[in-house]
């Protein structure tokens, strides 16, 4: 499974990041794609969502919330021996973010702190999170490592050509706003998610 938006949710944190900015309007919804799509639309639009981004995944990663229902979802592949993966495209800096926050720490240490490396919580190991340095790497790892299912919040990952075949795609989206064409099975929720892994969607 994908990190970003996908185990940590950024909306509230991008929201706020961006609003501080003065990036967004407060009628601008809490979504980070509809956050990214006004910002890119605007003036220098591409370099203040980079800033956005350097932030939130760095030194304002606190912000960020476990997704609703992943903690359980982890639980339930913990007592049924299911190994699971989380294998993000992540730098280890911004060349945006001016605090020098190494990103791929940041993210370590909210997963810790979020309880998912608990032995009684989420039961992921350190060894079991992987920070690949382009997408292409990203999605080496998912077949290397051999997963049989990949989560994420970006139809992008599933839309790209080198997406190791024979791997189900499931795409997490919370808002209801991807193009649902891009995976064969699309979701709003990590509770669907887990009744469909679990029991067939019964």
């Amino acid at each position: 499974m994908d990190f970003d938006n996908t185990i940590a949710d950024f909306d509230d944190v991008i929201h706020a990041v961006a609003l501080e900015s003065q990036f967004i309007g407060s009628r601008v919804p809490k979504s980070k794609r509809r956050i990214r799509d006004w910002i890119r639309q605007r003036q220098d639009g591409e370099d203040r969502w980079r800033a956005v981004q350097a932030a939130v995944y760095g030194p304002r990663i606190e912000g960020a919330r476990l997704a609703p229902g992943v903690d359980r979802f982890l639980r339930q592949c913990r007592e049924r021996g299911v190994t699971v993966y989380v294998i993000s495209h992540k730098t280890e800096f911004a060349t945006a973010d001016r605090t020098g926050t190494n990103l791929r720490d940041a993210a370590r240490g909210w997963l810790e702190r979020s309880g998912l490396f608990d032995a009684h919580g989420g039961g992921l190991a350190p060894g079991q999170v992987f920070f690949e340095s382009t997408r292409d790497d990203k999605l080496r790892r998912i077949a290397r490592m051999g997963c049989t299912h990949f989560i994420d919040d970006l139809e992008e990952t599933f839309l790209e050509p080198a997406f190791p075949a024979g791997v189900e795609k499931i795409l997490y989206d919370p808002h209801i706003e991807c193009d649902t064409r891009a995976a064969a099975r699309v979701f709003t929720n990590w509770a669907a998610i887990g009744e469909y892994a679990f029991n067939g969607g019964r």
